[in-house]
This record gives structure tokens, sequence and C-alpha cells, in this order.
């Protein structure tokens, strides 16, 4: 029932109720209109809220927040590894872990420039030259605890989307956590590190966003999900 219908029926019947049943039954009416104007606003109220979930967001990701340095502090989205490697959260977690760009970017060999700065810390390496799985024994190989990458290449065709990184079907595993970063992310991240001559970014991952509302999240302005 819409309110002008409502503006029009109510006061045709408290004239009726109030000629042929007196005020008792004229207190009951309003009572039981108030009841249905309440459940009608409420309903649109709900209707209001309807909208995408923060677990239909999730979807299987991983989360990670950026703290330092501030330029760089949102929360960014991974795909994780399909099929090898460990887990975030279980194989590597950390509230003020270091997010180090490999030298070289590729990783394709155990023969880093840094080395010394991935020990312990996670690589964000480039895609490509080699199997996603070559990359994280290499970084597992000095001492790396994770590995994330991303894509560099701005001209290539599935360069606006998460890759799902599978095994290489060599007999080849790792226990390092790997998870792709949406390629404009990696790249701006990449080139503020760069540009500021820092060797790292602290980040806190995983994030658990599963009581978040979707609007309170802080995603980066140059990629909304």
């Amino acid at each position: 029932m819409t309110r002008h219908a409502l503006s029009v029926v109510v006061p045709q019947v408290l004239r009726v109720w109030r000629r042929q049943v007196g005020l008792h039954y004229l207190v009951s009416t309003i009572c039981w209109f108030t009841l249905i104007s309440f459940v009608w606003c409420g309903a649109n109220n709900l209707h209001m809220n309807d909208g995408v979930r923060t677990q239909d967001i999730i979807a299987g990701d991983v989360f990670f927040e950026i703290l330092e340095p501030s330029t760089l502090e949102y929360t960014y989205r991974l795909r994780p590894a399909k099929d090898f490697g460990g887990t975030f959260g279980i194989s590597y977690k950390s509230q003020e872990g270091k997010l180090v760009p490999a030298v070289p970017a590729d990783a394709c060999s155990a023969k880093f420039e840094n080395a010394d700065e991935l020990v312990g810390n996670i690589a964000l390496v480039e895609r490509g030259h080699c199997s996603f799985l070559t990359k994280a024994i290499n970084v597992e190989a000095v001492g790396g605890a994770a590995m994330i990458v991303t894509e560099y290449d701005t001209e290539i065709d599935d360069f606006d989307y998460y890759i799902e990184m599978v095994h290489d079907n060599t007999d080849r595993d790792t226990d390092i956590p790997a998870g792709f970063l949406h390629g404009k992310n990696g790249i701006i991240i990449r080139q503020t590190l760069k540009k500021m001559n820092l060797p790292y970014a602290i980040v806190n991952i995983p994030v658990n966003l599963t009581f978040i509302q979707p609007h309170m999240i802080n995603q980066p302005p140059w990629l909304p999900w």
C-alpha cells in the first residue's frame, strides 16, 4: 500500500469507526495503520541497504595493507596461487612485513642483487620469462618468506586481470605462499618506492575484511574493485 493510498483510506476509516464503534476501536485502528506504515517504510530501508557484500568482494582472494610509505597506504587484493606453495595467514603472516622489489625483477634466477633484503621478507617480482613456480623456488632459495607477482607490461592483453598462477607440471614445489597483484598496483608501488629511494614497503598481510562494510575498505583510488 502506498503512502498516498494510506492518506486517502485512513481518514475515511476513522470517520466510520468514530461513528459506529467508539473510541476504543478507534485507538486499535490507529495502531494497526501505524504498524502497516512502519513495515512499509522498513521494507524500503532494507532495500536501500541491499548491494554487494564484503564476502562477495573477497571471493577467495587475499588482502594486504601498505602501512609505509603513507602515499601507498591502501588495501590491496591478491589472487593466491592456485595449486602450489603455502598459504597466506598460515605459511606467512605479518603485521609489519617488508615488501621488497626483487632485483632482477623477473626472479628467474636465484642470483638476486638484493638477496640479503629478501631474507624473511616478501619479494615483489615481475611476471614473465619463466614459470610462477620457478620464481617462487628462487625466492625461497635465498630465504624469502613469500612472493607477490605483478605485471609491468601495460601493453599486454591481460594487464587489467588477476592472473591464475598455476603449477608448471614439474616434480618441484615450494613452501612459501604466492599471490598475483594487479599490474597497475604493482607498477605504482614499484615506481613510488623507486622515486622515494626506499628499498621496501611495510605491509600488514593478510588483512581480514570479513566484518568490514565494502564502502569502508580503503581501496586504491586508481583501481577501485
